[in-house]
């Protein structure tokens, strides 16, 4: 049996050398700390009670919480339907038709809510402060805040009138609905 010798070598040389910057580092450390220069403490904030007001209600009206309301909805159920949508497109278990027929819906969808902007914004441009329209192909159903007194038959007709010049929709299938 051999007798272990002991040989300084580089790796012994290093891990001393390390000790003893750590030592350094800590014995610094304790010096810088105990000498005074500690971190200044901000003055304690007394509590104190102050009043900014009640709370109050920001929107009482019930016609443009409806028209938000509708909007998030409407762009829910239309986000679901694509993603519905997209799904069947790139699944790998559908056909070819099934692919097919699931792109021409995705399109169909597409020019709907493309139709939709076009013709809320030309209503809102009429002078109507609020629109939502829904489109689905063979029915166009409108839904406008107006004034108190309602909705004349003239504003009607103009409505009408922007529907049938952004939309192929027979006039017997057009609703327009007032909110006030």
């Amino acid at each position: 049996m051999k007798k272990p010798t002991l040989i300084i070598g580089k790796r012994q040389l290093l891990l001393a050398g390390m000790t003893l910057v750590l030592g350094a580092a800590v014995y610094v450390n304790y010096t810088y700390s105990s000498a005074g220069t500690d971190i200044k403490k901000a003055d304690a904030v007394k509590s104190r009670s102050v009043s900014y007001g009640e709370a109050e209600l920001v929107s009482t009206d019930s016609a443009a919480d409806y028209f938000s309301q509708v909007r998030i909805e409407k762009m829910n159920s239309r986000d679901e339907a694509v993603e519905t949508l997209k799904n069947i497109i790139g699944g790998g278990d559908a056909t070819p038709e099934e692919k097919a027929v699931a792109e021409e819906s995705a399109q169909a969808m597409a020019s709907l809510m493309e139709s939709e902007s076009k013709v809320e914004s030309l209503v809102k441009a009429a002078g109507f402060e609020e629109c939502v329209v829904y489109l689905d192909g063979k029915n166009a159903d409108v839904v406008v805040k107006t004034e108190s007194d309602g909705l004349q038959s003239s504003e009607a007709a103009q409505i009408k009138d922007i529907i049938l010049s952004q939309v192929t929709v027979p006039n017997e299938n057009i609703r327009i609905y007032d909110v006030s």
